[in-house]
């Protein structure tokens, strides 16, 4: 008895400084990021945020962002869906090469994407017709799309990937049994349980190609007016000195992510309860 007493204390008293630990660490980083948004919110007054947004560049340019992540999202769904459920489901040769390729743009810096897309679109014979002949893409809006889609796709699959996995095969199976087909089962079964997933990737997708520069840089041009989203302005704003310009867009891209962010989350959570 004495010793269980003895034994409750210690877990009492011991676990303190274990939390203690983890609290410091996870505040430290919490306030640094709560540092970074006040010293930007600080440094401009509400009259240089409107100012900055009554500009016909920067209203063009967020009107290209709301439109380009907008299709990017939904063209990465597309192509993340069935990557994500073959990669989960099935066993198949060249498994992990694959699994590998598509971690690349995750992985590599985005001006390699932006320098690899440029090539693509003008040495291969196909792809250099169509670009200059048919429909123009480099330097053109599409091109905005295509950069923020290769690295908005991958991280749309490696999250779809993993709620696909977690969802249990056995269902499926069951309804293989009673006479679905393959695409039936995969549409009432599958895909009904990864409504959060879904929204997760969807999140994931848009968040990111709002704040894609890189690939948009090289492949896409700094165009004003024509390829310009939020992203390029704030580069172009702080290239000529108007550092004021480049933080109001800076916390108009914030502001707009955590608004994406707390209502696809929030729909998601509500979906997953019901």
């Amino acid at each position: 008895m004495l010793h269980k007493e003895t034994i409750r204390k210690k877990n009492k008293y011991g676990d303190w400084p274990f939390f203690t630990i983890l609290i410091v660490i996870s505040s430290f980083y919490i306030v640094l990021l709560l540092a970074l948004l006040i010293s930007d919110t600080v440094f401009i007054s509400p009259t240089d945020f409107w100012e900055t947004l009554k500009s016909p560049e920067i209203q063009y340019s967020i009107k290209l962002s709301l439109f380009s992540c907008t299709i990017t999202t939904i063209l990465s769904l597309i192509v993340a869906v069935p990557i994500s459920y073959l990669m989960s489901h099935f066993q198949f040769r060249g498994k992990a090469f694959l699994d590998g390729i598509l971690d690349i743009p995750i992985v590599l810096p985005p001006l390699v994407i932006g320098i690899s897309l440029l090539i693509l679109f003008n040495q291969t014979p196909l792809l250099k017709t169509i670009d200059r002949d048919i429909f123009p893409i480099t330097y053109e809006i599409p091109s905005v799309i295509v950069a923020q889609f290769m690295v908005a796709c991958a991280f749309a699959v490696r999250t779809l990937r993993g709620c696909f996995e977690q969802i249990n095969p056995r269902q499926e199976q069951v309804a293989l049994t009673l006479g679905c087909s393959r695409s039936q089962a995969f549409w009432k079964i599958v895909i009904p349980q990864a409504n959060h997933g879904l929204i997760s990737a969807a999140t994931i997708a848009w968040a990111r190609s709002l704040g894609e520069f890189g690939p948009i840089l090289i492949f896409s041009g700094l165009t004003r007016m024509k390829t310009e989203v939020l992203s390029s302005s704030v580069f172009l704003e702080l290239s000529v000195g108007n550092l004021k310009g480049a933080i109001s867009i800076s916390l108009l891209m914030i502001f707009t992510a955590m608004v994406v962010l707390i209502v696809m989350r929030l729909y998601g959570t509500k979906r997953t309860n019901r």
